[in-house]
C-alpha cells in the first residue's frame, strides 16, 4: 500500500520513517529534490501544481495526505474530481487552516474562545480595527504565514501604517494582543471509521515565531480537559481523518485558541519517543482506516528544536537518554534542522535537564 505525501520535508520524512515498520510506501512530491523525505522514499521532483505530477500521484497512491498547510487546495481539488484520489485529512480543513479569518469565524461557529479580531483589507478598516479591538496588537496576513513570518507587533498608529506598507496588498487581520502566560498545544487522531484518540497537552515556548521547546505531558488536567473538547468539536466537524492540532494562549488559566494545523506537528514530535505511538503513526493508521494507538505518555518528554544548523553528533549523543533527529538539511539561519528528545520520570527531572542542555546548546560549549 503507498501513501502519497504532498511535500517532503522533515514532517513527510517523519511520516515515512514511521510507516516503513507497517509495511507501507511512500511517494513524495515536493519541488526541491534534496528535500529532507526525499532522502528516504521516492520523490517526484516538481511544482505543488504540476498536474502531470498530481496525476501520477494520484494514480500511484490509496491516499494521498500533506506535510504543510501551505500547499494548493486548488490542485488537491483537482486530484479528487478528476481522478478520484482519496485525500486525507479533508481539504477543508486545509482550506481553513490557510486562511485566519476562516479559522477565527469557525471558532466562533463551535464555541471555542478565541482573541478579538477584524478583518482588514485596506488602511481604513485598519484602523478602525485599532479603535475596535485597542492596542497593543498583532497584524497578520489572512495567508501563508507561520513560523512567525507574515506578521507583526502593532503598539501604535505608527506601527500600523509601517505594518501595512510592510505586509504588502494582501488581506490582513488584526487580533488582540494577548498577555498569556504560557502556549499550549492539544494534537488528537480521527481516523476514517470516526475512532478518536487524543495526546497528552503540550507547552510551547517560542522564539522569533518559532517553536523552540515542547515539554508534555503539561499543565493541570482541567486545561488537558478542556482543551481535548475544543479539539473533539473541530474533529467531528470536519470529519476529520488524520492529526489535527489546536495551538493556544492560556491567561489566567483560560485556553484562548489561536491557530489549527490540519497536520503532524512540531510540539507532536516528542511522541516518536515519549509516547505509546507516535503521532506520525496514529496519522498514517488513521487516514488508512486502521485502529488507532494508544497516545499514553511513556514518561515526561521534552523536545528541543535545534535551529540553523546541528551540533556534532558525536557532542549530542554523550548526553545520556537523548535522541537526536537531523532531518539532513542544509544549515541556514532560523531553519529548523533537527531536533533532540529527552523522556524522564518526573516532569522536575526533565525541565531541570531540558533548561541545562538549551543553556548548552546556545552557549556552543561541548556536550555535555
Amino acid at each position: 500500500m503507498t501513501v502519497g505525501i504532498v511535500g517532503a520535508g522533515q514532517l513527510g520524512r517523519m511520516l515515512a520513517l514511521a510507516g516503513y515498520p507497517l509495511g507501507l510506501d511512500f511517494l513524495c512530491l515536493d519541488p526541491v529534490r534534496e528535500a529532507p523525505a526525499g532522502q528516504v522514499a521516492p520523490l517526484l521532483s516538481g511544482a505543488f501544481t504540476d498536474r502531470r505530477l498530481l496525476t501520477q500521484l494520484a494514480r500511484r497512491c490509496e491516499v494521498v495526505t500533506f506535510d504543510w498547510e501551505n500547499v494548493s487546495v486548488e490542485s488537491l481539488a483537482t486530484m479528487r474530481r478528476a481522478h478520484g484520489a482519496r485525500i486525507c485529512p479533508p481539504v477543508a480543513a486545509l482550506a481553513t487552516g490557510q486562511d485566519r479569518v476562516a479559522e477565527k469565524r469557525l471558532f466562533g461557529k463551535l464555541g471555542v474562545p478565541t482573541t478579538r479580531w477584524r478583518a482588514v483589507d485596506s488602511r481604513r478598516q485598519l484602523m478602525r480595527a485599532l479603535t475596535d479591538i485597542g492596542l497593543p496588537g498583532v497584524l497578520k496576513t489572512r495567508r501563508l504565514g507561520y513560523d512567525g513570518k507574515g506578521q507583526a507587533v502593532i503598539g501604535s498608529p505608527a506601527d500600523a501604517e509601517r505594518a501595512f506598507a510592510a505586509l504588502g496588498a494582501v488581506p490582513l487581520i488584526y487580533e488582540e494582543r494577548v498577555p498569556f502566560d504560557c502556549e499550549v498545544s492539544i494534537i488528537g487522531a480521527r481516523s476514517t471509521s470516526g475512532e478518536t484518540v487524543i495526546y497528552p497537552l503540550c507547552g510551547n515556548v517560542h522564539a522569533q515565531g518559532i517553536l523552540r521547546l515542547t515539554r508534555a505531558p503539561y499543565g493541570p488536567a482541567a486545561w488537558q480537559r478542556r482543551a481535548a473538547t475544543y479539539l473533539e468539536r473541530l474533529l467531528e466537524h470536519f470529519d476529520y481523518a488524520g492529526i489535527l492540532t489546536i495551538e493556544f494562549f492560556v491567561r489566567r488559566g483560560r485556553l484562548i485558541a489561536n491557530e489549527i494545523a490540519p497536520r503532524v506537528h512540531n510540539s507532536g514530535h516528542w511522541t516518536i519517543e515519549g509516547a505509546a505511538t507516535s503521532q506520525f503513526e496514529n496519522h498514517l493508521r488513521a487516514i488508512l482506516g486502521l485502529p488507532l494507538g494508544s497516545t499514553r505518555a511513556l514518561g515526561h518528554a521534552a523536545m528541543i528544536n535545534l535551529i540553523g544548523s546541528v551540533p556534532p553528533r558525536e557532542q549530542l549523543l554523550k548526553v545520556p537518554g537523548l535522541h537526536l533527529h537531523d532531518y539532513g538539511k542544509e544549515a541556514r539561519p532560523g531553519r529548523k534542522v533537527g531536533h533532540v528528545t529527552l523522556v524522564e520520570p518526573s516532569a522536575a527531572r526533565r525541565d531541570a535537564r531540558a533548561l541545562d542542555l538549551i543553556e548548552k546548546l546556545a552557549a556552543g560549549v561541548g556536550i555535555p
